[in-house]
């Protein structure tokens, strides 16, 4: 069982939601990534998602694509990733989730890079870009590897591909909120509890909701209708806008935002 297995189940069986947050590898800076991680794990997120920066970002909104512009233009590499990751393994057991685009993938090396993810400590993968229907290799590698494989799904997903997808994913569904790209919006979508109803008479496993979610209110309202929310645009823009600060006030504000996000999660029931 690995953390991310152990973390739902726990969830699940205490009737908590879940806090997933994003961040970019090596965004505002290589130095800045572990304790950002660190610091969002110590104040509530229940699970990380780690970016790989990529110069097509085809699921990522202006926010996401500019970090991990920044971050490419600092020379980040896979190397360096891992050794992130690494680091923050020693200091944390906090759930770790690879998200990153097929061709660095490939590059270097689908086995090399399953294994080394596995042996540094990662728990689960993403790759937005990898169809369900052509993931078989992924997906057999992950298992030997004992990692998860999480795929997504969105409003115009059709209802057998759904159940496929929570067939195919291993420990919980990507449940993208809108059409299009990531990106921080104002409120919700009207449409979004009526695609939360479907999707969770579809599959049986659990499933977070991103894209979009940028408020506790947001997360609140959104958490009632799924397993727990996925935040990383905005977050993002946190970073981004006390970046000039010293660390430990971007460390202060990133604690106070996190804090705030898990407390409206915290004790919200089911709202079908």
């Amino acid at each position: 069982m690995n953390r991310i297995t152990h973390t739902i189940e726990t969830a699940r069986q205490n009737q908590h939601k879940l806090l997933s947050i994003f961040i970019t590898a090596g965004y505002p800076h290589l130095e800045l990534t572990v304790p950002l991680v660190l610091e969002a794990a110590k104040n509530g997120a229940d699970m990380i998602e780690i970016g790989i920066p990529f110069s097509d970002p085809l699921a990522d909104g202006p926010t996401i694509q500019q970090s991990s512009q920044v971050a490419l233009e600092q020379g980040i590499t896979l190397t360096q990733i891992f050794d992130l990751v690494s680091d923050i393994r020693r200091q944390s057991p906090v759930p770790l989730i690879l998200m990153g685009y097929i061709n660095p993938i490939l590059q270097f090396g689908y086995k090399e890079f399953l294994a080394k993810a596995a042996e540094i400590g990662v728990d689960g993968l993403i790759v937005p870009d990898l169809p369900p229907e052509e993931a078989g290799e992924l997906k057999s590698l992950c298992q030997q590897f004992s990692l998860s494989n999480i795929f997504l799904i969105s409003p115009n997903t059709p209802s057998e591909r759904i159940r496929y997808i929570g067939e195919l994913s291993t420990d919980f569904v990507y449940c993208v909120s809108v059409t299009g790209v990531t990106g921080a919006r104002k409120g919700i979508n009207p449409n979004l509890l009526k695609f939360l109803r479907h999707v969770r008479e579809l599959i049986t496993k659990p499933f977070l909701v991103g894209f979009g979610i940028a408020t506790p209110e947001d997360a609140q309202n959104i958490s009632r209708h799924c397993d727990g929310v996925i935040v990383g645009s905005a977050f993002i823009d946190l970073i981004r806008n006390n970046a000039n600060k010293s660390e430990l006030e971007l460390l202060t504000s990133v604690a106070k935002y996190i804090r705030n996000l898990k407390s409206s999660i915290s004790g919200v029931t089911d709202g079908y």
